[in-house]
């Protein structure tokens, strides 16, 4: 089978991840960029299958979007003794993901598929996956449609790397990754991945309302707003973020960071760390899901200098809060890509992001990029934009430019160009073909239309040079 490019009449596509779309399965950045790629596939036409550990109340096989994204619910049997979420019971269920997917990949997917004419494209996501997708490879193999498939596997952090067989992992499918980073340091294990970027829901794009921006900032008596969305790790900085807080108090200035954590322990040494240094913390709790009900639980959490938000808090609702913001603290030490700071660039927020993954950030352009663990370096950036806010509006504005090169829809493209080569390569794509893929920086595939990131009537030079509004 020699097709001149991948399409949905000649690819199918099956991804494996621990984490999926179910709130049961949802634990972090990885969930949601395995159901953005899946959907986005989906919706222009690729026949997907998503295997993931999902809510055991749910039905095992799940057909969506006008049947081409089949959720396969796995583990349920196990996940009902283990109901607070995905990586509870995480050693029993790795057993059976492992043991039990690549056969039925194999007898139910794969070999369907092939029969069809087509070819599959497979992709494991994090360690979890590793052993998983090397037995599917060797299962594949044994039936001799091995090389009818294409199988990458993608590492979006280092996590329990020690426990990955890299000879056989990477003799077995095509080593990938999320940024240049995460292939620098890869690249020291003696490993060479493809880089395959994250990318944001292109609705972000869509300009934040002024209205609410400013009932925003009017909750707030101090004058600078900072906002930090992390899990509470020693890798996403917040002990220096809160030092900032204090210095800036120390200073005359009058801060309020919004800080919205996960549930890790961690957390608690840090607010003690802050009351510590005198900053007054209170917590914000919204009574119900709607925007005026969030907005009336910061207002009861002031005065305050951090307010730590426990309610969970809409997109659409957390790109306001970055609009409304000074500065949004993406601040990490360790970030393979870090999606929080690409979301406030979409939202025309000013992202200070670390100096680590964050392929999309260009310092004093798009963002501030925080280089050092010095909380004064941070202080120094925040009096610098506070003291130049012409400065301030030309990075939102290149800032959500910026973020329309990193829809879900260019990295599908990106991963669709190196499916295809890694097609080529094995001889299910005709390299010398007339019909080269098509690659352009942002090809909204969804709507299939063409459109350069800077077509607005604000010109990227004119906003360089300080000349944009």
């Amino acid at each position: 089978m020699k097709p001149r490019n991948i399409t949905p009449e000649n690819t199918e596509f099956v991804f494996l991840s621990f984490e999926g779309p179910d709130i049961y399965s949802l634990a972090g950045g990885l969930g949601v960029r395995i159901d953005h790629l899946c959907r986005t596939l989906a919706d222009i036409g690729f026949t997907t299958h998503l295997f993931f550990i999902g809510d055991p109340s749910l039905p095992g096989e799940e057909v969506t979007r006008d049947g081409k994204l089949i959720l396969h619910r796995w583990c349920q049997w196990l996940s009902k003794y283990y109901p607070k979420g995905v990586y509870d019971g995480e050693a029993p269920k790795l057993g059976d993901f492992t043991g039990s997917i690549p056969g039925f990949i194999k007898d139910h997917v794969v070999k369907p598929a092939v029969a069809r004419g087509k070819m599959v494209a497979i992709l494991g996501e994090e360690w979890q996956t590793a052993e998983a997708m090397c037995r599917l490879s060797d299962a594949l193999y044994h039936d001799g449609v091995r090389d009818r498939a294409i199988m990458f596997w993608n590492a979006n952090n280092t996590y329990y790397f020690e426990l990955v067989n890299w000879a056989r992992l990477n003799f077995t499918t095509t080593l990938t990754t999320v940024s240049r980073y995460m292939k620098h340091l890869m690249g020291r294990m003696g490993l060479n991945p493809l880089v395959i970027p994250n990318g944001i829901p292109k609705e972000l794009l869509q300009k934040v309302d002024d209205n609410l921006v400013r009932l925003v900032r009017q909750v707030f008596d101090p004058d600078m707003v900072l906002c930090k969305v992390a899990r509470w790790h020693p890798d996403k900085r917040w002990s220096e973020a809160i030092k900032a807080v204090a210095m800036l108090k120390e200073h005359g200035s009058r801060p309020v960071l919004l800080a919205i954590g996960g549930m890790e322990g961690y957390g608690l040494g840090v607010l003690d760390e802050a009351r510590a240094m005198g900053l007054v913390i209170k917590e914000a709790a919204a009574k119900a899901d709607s925007f005026d009900a969030r907005l009336s639980a910061l207002a009861e959490a002031m005065p305050a200098d951090i307010i730590v938000i426990k309610s969970h808090l809409t997109l659409d609702f957390l790109a306001v809060v970055y609009r409304a913001a000074d500065a949004v603290l993406a601040n990490s030490g360790h970030e393979p890509f870090g999606i929080v700071g690409l979301e406030a660039m979409a939202a025309g927020g000013i992202a200070f992001t670390g100096n680590t993954g964050e392929d999309y950030a260009i310092p004093f352009v798009n963002a501030i990029m925080v280089e050092t663990a010095d909380p004064q370096e941070i202080v120094g950036y925040l009096m610098y934009l506070h003291n130049h806010p012409e400065e301030c509006a030309r990075m939102r504005n290149v800032a959500r430019m910026t973020a329309r090169y990193f829809t879900w829809s260019t990295a599908v493209q990106i991963l669709l160009s190196k499916l295809e080569n890694q097609a080529e390569i094995q001889g299910l794509l005709d390299p010398f073909s007339t019909s080269a893929p098509r690659m352009t920086p942002a090809y909204d595939m969804a709507s299939d239309i063409f459109r350069h990131p800077l077509s607005e009537s604000i010109e990227l030079e004119e906003l360089l040079c300080g000349k944009g509004t």
